[in-house]
């Protein structure tokens, strides 16, 4: 008597596909996690730092095995799905978010920096009037943002992780990015030496 398939395998099937294979497989749901935690991982620990990074990737792919059966099939990639699930969780973190920044514009130093860059000693005095900007912006303005620089995400896939008008998107992005450029070129610190560091995303 032979034993029970193997389930089968999921490098094929794009992130609809896996999510539809799993409300009968559920052991076929590790397979998203395995393409997106990394990134969601990544994205967060730029935000909030390595050890509430591990908490909240986590409790996102949790929170997206247990609603799948409401993932809209249309949506070929889950991308934008997860990072929405991340940013709201990451907003419940607003306070500590907006602390570290305020604390590495102001001294120069926090343990979130050292995530931010490859080379964190050679921009600190860039990332300091950049975290004070940052700090400055309205939740919603923020998210926009970093979900477009951190997480690469296009107008359209930010729209659909907020779950916000396309048009909210631009509004808001336009916005953050003339109040960073703003804090960039008005802080003492950011000379014209440290220009060249400037984030592309800000212009």
């Amino acid at each position: 008597m032979t034993g029970p398939s193997p389930a089968p395998p999921t490098d094929g099937a794009d992130d609809a596909d896996v999510i539809a294979q799993s409300l009968d497989e559920p052991e076929l749901f590790a397979g998203l996690y395995d393409r997106h935690a990394p990134d969601i991982h990544r994205y967060v620990a730029r935000r909030l730092g390595e050890g509430p990074a591990d908490d909240i990737t986590a409790e996102t792919f949790l929170i997206a095995f247990r609603t799948r059966g409401r993932y809209d099939a249309a949506r070929r990639l889950a991308r934008p799905w997860l990072y929405g699930i991340a940013a709201n969780l990451i907003g419940k973190h607003r306070r500590t978010e907006v602390r570290a920044l305020k604390a590495l514009a102001r001294t120069g130093h926090d343990p979130v920096a050292a995530s931010w860059s490859d080379r964190a000693d050679d921009r600190i005095a860039v990332q300091a009037p950049l975290a004070g900007a940052l700090a400055s912006l309205s939740p919603g303005d923020r998210h926009v943002l970093l979900l477009v620089a951190w997480a690469d995400l296009g107008y359209q896939e930010v729209a659909d992780a907020l779950r916000i008008p396309l048009g909210t998107v631009r509004s808001r992005l336009n916005r953050a990015r003339r109040k960073v450029r703003e804090a960039l070129s008005t802080d003492p610190a950011f000379t014209s030496a440290e220009q060249e560091l400037t984030p592309s995303w800000t212009k």
